[in-house]
């Protein structure tokens, strides 16, 4: 029996969605795709000029592609979005819920803005994206992958907004796996500490240090791992994947 095989030929024909995939590990996981074969629709928020870096290095790998400026909390314009991908390519095949906000800040001292703020873009974003593109991901057989935390699955005291909205979509990913199937699978891919441009570098040796893999993440990891969910066997479905090195045992 052949195994998974990660090619440049694995996605052909495919067509893929990215939400966030302007910079950082969206960027990354937007080209991975399109080094894979297929071709991919990105949105962004405010990263405009990222945004149309990210597309060119896609288009050199010779594959169909857009940015489309999208809040994902917003139903209107995920509804554009996702009409902006099927008139490109025809369908979606693989939708990828990376968009999401980080923030640190004391619990006790959270607003009710910042709290609702993280939780519309981090569990009720990834649920509009997906459902708009439901109908063509249900006709196509299709993948969604979300991307998840390991603040999702360990509390982080100065992060609890972000870990209790990453620990729902967590959830929501594998009520989803219930709820798409048999023509969707739904999982997860959630990063431990990785190393996207966006740390302070006392940040990065501490978490590195505290690594069994002797090292911090890169968005190269975490592209791998969402490539495995996208282009490997349709019998996994409602997986939680963390791509962390050991830094959660």
């Amino acid at each position: 029996m052949r195994g998974f095989q990660q090619t440049t030929q694995t996605l052909s024909g495919r067509a893929a969605l990215v939400t966030g995939g302007a910079r950082r590990i969206g960027g990354q996981i937007a080209r991975a795709l399109a080094d894979a074969g297929a071709d991919v629709t990105i949105t962004f928020r405010n990263s405009e000029a990222d945004a149309a870096r990210t597309i060119q290095d896609i288009e050199k790998l010779g594959r169909a592609a857009q940015a489309v400026p999208c809040d994902v909390r917003v139903e209107s314009s995920v509804r554009a979005a996702v009409e902006a991908a099927v008139a490109l390519h025809g369908r979606i095949d693989i939708l990828v819920n990376n968009a999401a906000i980080f923030e640190t800040a004391p619990l006790d001292q959270l607003t009710l803005e910042q709290w609702d703020a993280v939780f519309e873009t981090n569990a009720r974003g990834p649920f509009l994206v997906a459902r708009e593109a439901l109908p063509h991901l249900r006709a196509a057989r299709g993948r969604i992958v979300n991307i998840g935390s390991l603040g999702g699955l360990h509390a982080w005291a100065g992060h609890g907004h972000y870990c209790a909205s990453k620990a729902a979509l967590h959830m929501l990913t594998q009520a989803m796996a219930k709820a798409f199937a048999p023509e969707v699978t739904v999982n997860c891919v959630a990063p431990g500490w990785i190393e996207a441009g966006n740390g302070a570098a006392s940040d990065a040796a501490h978490f590195a240090a505290k690594t069994p893999a002797g090292r911090n993440g890169s968005a190269e990891d975490v592209a791998n791992a969402v490539l495995w969910f996208a282009a490997g066997t349709s019998f996994v479905t409602g997986q939680v994947l963390v791509v962390d090195g050991g830094l959660g045992l």
